[in-house]
C-alpha cells in the first residue's frame, strides 16, 4: 500500500470519527427515546363527586382533587395553552393543573405533593417555586385501560367550557343540566347508557340536596311514557276512565285489555297534530269503587284486588301508556286506601288520583251527599306519596285531585305543592252543558290560582249538546290542560 493511499484512508477514518461525534445519538437523546413510558394516574372509584366551582385555576385544582388519588406525572399549563394540553393528554389519565398567573403557588404545589408526582409535563408553563421535578414530553406517557365513564354536571355553558378540557385526560364529558336533571331526556339517556358512571357535580348543583336525589333517580335510567322522568311540562296525557270489566263505570271497562290499550291510543292520536306537547295515551283506573252499601268493612267502598288491576297495568307498561289509580274511599281515608296499592305505585308508570266526591263523612251516604276532603288529609297523601317516590328513586308521579265544586276541597290554598316528586293536577270533572262546564273551570281556577297543573274531563253521554272533539277541547279549554280524560 502506498503512502498516498494510507494517508487517504487515515483522513477518511478521522473524518468518520469526527462525523460520528455529531451524528451518533447523544446520551441525553437516548435518555428520552429509550426511557420507559410513564403510566397514568390512579382515578377514584367513587361514583358521586362534588366540587364548589370557581375560576379556571380553582376548577383545575378541584377536579384534580376529586378525580385522582395519586399520579406519577402531572401536567402544568396556562389558560392560553389549555386546549392544546387537553388534546395532547386525551385519555392518558394525567391531572391537568393551571400554573398561577399572578396568585400564590402554594395550592398547586400542595396538589402536586398530594398526588406523589415524580415527573411533570408542561405546556407553556413554568414550574412553581419549590417544585423540583424532571419534565418529560407528553409522548412518554403511557395510555392505560379506560376506567368508568366520567360526567361533569354543570349549570351553564360557561362552566362547561371551563370543565371540559380538565376532563379530557379521563375522556370525560361536561353536561349542562337544568335545575332538575330528571327533565332532560338527553341527560337521562346519556347517563343511563353508561355503565357505572362517575358523576361530578359542579358549583351550586353540588350543594343542592334536592338535586342529589334527583340525580340518583336519573342514574336509574328509568323513563316515563313519553320520555324523561318528569310528568310535566311538555306532555299531554289523554286517558280512558273506568274500571276493568265494568261498562257502567266508564269507557275503560267496555272492552278487554288489548282493546282498551288500542282504544286509549285512538283517543290520544288526534291530539298529536293539535299540540307541540308529547301526547301520552293513558288509563285512569278506578281502584276503589264507591258503593251503595257499607260492605263488610263498613266503609262504603269496594277495594279492587291488585290481581284484578295488574293485567291492565302491565299491558300499559308494555305499550308505553301511563296509568293513574283512582280512589273513591267512602268513609275511610285516602291514605289508608293508597297504601293498599303500594305494589302498583312502586311501578314508574303508575300515579294516583283522589276523588273527593266519594269521600264521605261518618253519617253520609253516596249519592245523597256530595263528599269532600279536608286539606290536611290530602297533604298526608302528598307527603306519603312524595316520600315513597323519592325513597325508591322513581320518576315523578302524577297526583290528581278531582273536583267540580269549591266545597269538595276546602282550604285549597294550604295544599302542599312544594314536593317535586309529584306533579299535582286539579282535574275538573264538571258535566252537562258546555257553558256550565266552562263556568266550573273558571270558578276553580279562581279558587286555586296556585295549582301547578290542570285536567279536564269529556263525558260521552252527560255532556250537552255533545262532547267536545279533540280540536274543540284544545281550542276552548284554556289554559290547555295536561290531563284530558274520557268517561
Amino acid at each position: 500500500m502506498t503512502r498516498t493511499r494510507v494517508g487517504i484512508l487515515a483522513i477518511l477514518l478521522v473524518a468518520a470519527i469526527v462525523a460520528g461525534v455529531f451524528l451518533w445519538p447523544r446520551p441525553s437523546a437516548r435518555a428520552v427515546y429509550g426511557a420507559p413510558r410513564v403510566a397514568g394516574a390512579e382515578v377514584t372509584t367513587e361514583s358521586a363527586l362534588a366540587v364548589a366551582g370557581g375560576d379556571e385555576e380553582a376548577l383545575a385544582l378541584q377536579v384534580s382533587g376529586a378525580l385522582y388519588t395519586s399520579a406519577p406525572v402531572v401536567a402544568l399549563t396556562t389558560p392560553g395553552d389549555l386546549d392544546d394540553a387537553a388534546a395532547a393528554l386525551a385519555g392518558l389519565r394525567v391531572p391537568l393543573l393551571l400554573a398561577p398567573v399572578s396568585g400564590p403557588e402554594e395550592d398547586v404545589r400542595a396538589e402536586i405533593e398530594r398526588l406523589g408526582a415524580s415527573h411533570v409535563v408542561t405546556f407553556g408553563a413554568d414550574l412553581p417555586d419549590g417544585v423540583d421535578l424532571p419534565t418529560i414530553p407528553a409522548g412518554q406517557l403511557k395510555a392505560g385501560e379506560p376506567g368508568a365513564p366520567v360526567f361533569a354536571l354543570v349549570a351553564d355553558e360557561t362552566t362547561a367550557e371551563r370543565v371540559a378540557p380538565l376532563l379530557s385526560p379521563v375522556s370525560g364529558q361536561a353536561l349542562v343540566v337544568a335545575e332538575d336533571p330528571r327533565g332532560s331526556v338527553d341527560t337521562v339517556a346519556a347517563l343511563a347508557d353508561s355503565p357505572d358512571p362517575t358523576i361530578l357535580t359542579v358549583g351550586d348543583l353540588a350543594t343542592d340536596e334536592d338535586f342529589q336525589w334527583k340525580l340518583e333517580t336519573v342514574l336509574t335510567g328509568v323513563e316515563l311514557p313519553g320520555g324523561g322522568q318528569l310528568v310535566a311540562p311538555g306532555k299531554l296525557y289523554v286517558a280512558l276512565y273506568g274500571h276493568p270489566g265494568s261498562s257502567a263505570l266508564g269507557v275503560l271497562g267496555e272492552q278487554g285489555v288489548e282493546a282498551t290499550i288500542e282504544r286509549a291510543r285512538q283517543h290520544a292520536a288526534p291530539y298529536e297534530s293539535l299540540t307541540d306537547m308529547t301526547v301520552v295515551p293513558s288509563l285512569e283506573i278506578i281502584a276503589t269503587i264507591a258503593s251503595a252499601g257499607p260492605g263488610a268493612d263498613g266503609n262504603y267502598s269496594a277495594e279492587a284486588p291488585i290481581e284484578t288491576l295488574r293485567p291492565l297495568v302491565d299491558a300499559a307498561a308494555e305499550n308505553g301508556l301511563y296509568v293513574v289509580l283512582d280512589l273513591q274511599p267512602g268513609r275511610t281515608d285516602f291514605l289508608t286506601q293508597a297504601k293498599l296499592y303500594e305494589e302498583l305505585l312502586a311501578l314508574p308508570h303508575v300515579g294516583l288520583a283522589l276523588d273527593p266526591e266519594w269521600r264521605l263523612k261518618p253519617d253520609q251516604v253516596h249519592l245523597r251527599q256530595i263528599g269532600s276532603v279536608a286539606i290536611d288529609e290530602v297533604n298526608q297523601v302528598v307527603n306519603w306519596l312524595a316520600d315513597f317516590t323519592r325513597e325508591r328513586r322513581l320518576p315523578q308521579k302524577v297526583l290528581i285531585l278531582h273536583s267540580f265544586r269549591v266545597s269538595m276541597t276546602p282550604e285549597i290554598d294550604r295544599l302542599d305543592t312544594s314536593r317535586d316528586e309529584l306533579a299535582i293536577v286539579m282535574h275538573v270533572d264538571g258535566q252537562g252543558g258546555q257553558g256550565a262546564k266552562q263556568d266550573t273551570w273558571r270558578v276553580l281556577h279562581d279558587y286555586a290560582p296556585n295549582m301547578p297543573w290542570w285536567g279536564w274531563k269529556n263525558f260521552y253521554d252527560e255532556d250537552t249538546p255533545a262532547m267536545l272533539t279533540p280540536q274543540q277541547t284544545i281550542a276552548n279549554v284554556n289554559p290547555t290542560p295536561i290531563f284530558i280524560s274520557y268517561q
